[in-house]
């Protein structure tokens, strides 16, 4: 990976001293100082780097934290704004015992040839406990070129998990989320617009001709529905989870720093549900509050202020009494589609807000 950053930087560092030592012969020139371009200073780094990882969904299971990432690879697809250069072809999940410590890459939990239903791109998963067992969800292509979320199932939180042959009933799209309240329900979140194909659903029926929003209509909803007790279907319909502004106004696609773009989280604070979620061609991570599952949710601000690379994507989890933002970015390789993942502490204020963060040290 040192590779890329230093080849990257070489052939630069190449170009500017032969254009500085090629001046015209017989005339004398005059070098114009500027100022030095400050090098970037990273609030964090990458957990590791043997491997590129993104879309962290952070999980305390048995007193140790497991993270749930996909596995970025460089498989040379062309790059396009519905994301076909991303082409994960497995999972591998990493652990370690507390924040700061020894990461293990626990290796191949799941890879895509041992998934019946599904054609191509294993984007971001997320992981769930219940029923004395553990639950992978994840998002692919069908044979037919349509996201569907799977679920597949293990005996350890490291894996490997097994895939039911069959996606579950009624989900589309990506990003899938699980959030299990304090009564044991849970809840499947989800959702992405652009290549996750959200703009696709209406009332949970599929268009293939239908077309994103003009800048004056609607944004698109993340969706949520919840899980049967065997955490591998849907015991309702899905529906649109309302984000709205103080005035209870939902926002508009015109209103792209605050809508709704893909990567939605769930966690509760202070007996109350947090929906953070990104911006996507606004890079931001923000957040909104509630009083149920279902929402509706009061946009609060800002989470996370754009990091290097075009996507954003993360998980709030606590760990020993503290909470934490895991999250990506491109430190590595400097390539939108070969991502780390990364954590920072996160802090709330006395009213329950949350204090917004960088990924770079001013």
């Amino acid at each position: 990976m040192l590779k890329h950053k230093f080849t990257a930087w070489g052939m630069s560092a190449f170009l500017c001293l032969a254009m500085a030592h090629c001046g015209a012969p017989g005339k004398t020139e005059t070098k114009e100082e500027k100022p030095a371009t400050p090098e970037k200073k990273y609030a964090s780094q990458p957990l590791v780097s043997h491997i590129y990882t993104a879309d962290p969904s952070a999980h305390v299971f048995d007193g140790k934290i497991y993270i749930y990432p996909s596995h970025d690879t460089a498989t040379g697809a062309p790059e396009n704004d519905n994301g076909d250069h991303f082409q994960m072809m497995d999972y591998r999940i990493l652990s370690m015992d507390s924040i700061g410590g020894k990461v293990t890459d626990n290796g191949v939990a799941l890879s895509l040839k041992d998934v019946p239903w599904a054609s191509r791109q294993l984007w971001a998963p997320d992981a769930a406990f219940a029923n004395g067992k553990y639950y992978l969800y994840f998002p692919a292509k069908d044979k037919d070129g349509i996201f569907r979320i799977g679920v597949a199932t293990g005996t350890s939180p490291a894996g490997p998990f097994k895939a039911e042959p069959t996606p579950i009933k009624g989900t589309y799209s990506i990003d899938p989320c699980v959030y299990t309240d304090d009564d044991g329900a849970s809840y499947l979140y989800f959702g992405g617009i652009w290549g996750g194909q959200l703009q696709h659903w209406n009332n949970n029926r599929y268009d293939s001709t239908a077309q994103l929003k003009k800048p004056e209509e609607t944004a698109f909803l993340p969706r949520v529905a919840r899980l049967s007790k065997d955490m591998l279907s849907l015991a309702e319909p899905v529906r649109e989870v309302k984000i709205v502004d103080s005035t209870g106004k939902l926002f508009t696609e015109k209103e792209n720093d605050k809508r709704f773009f893909e990567a939605v989280w769930l966690h509760k604070y202070n007996n109350k549900y947090y929906l953070s979620y990104s911006t996507g061609d606004t890079h931001n991570l923000v957040y909104a509050i509630g009083d149920h599952p279902y929402g509706p949710f009061v946009y609060k601000g800002l989470l996370l202020k754009p990091v290097d690379g075009w996507t954003s994507h993360h998980s709030i989890v606590e760990v020993g009494g503290k909470w934490y933002l895991f999250y990506h970015d491109t430190q590595l390789s400097g390539k939108t589609h070969l991502r780390n993942v990364k954590v920072l502490p996160l802090q709330y204020n006395a009213d329950g807000s949350i204090q917004p963060m960088s990924a770079f040290i001013d």
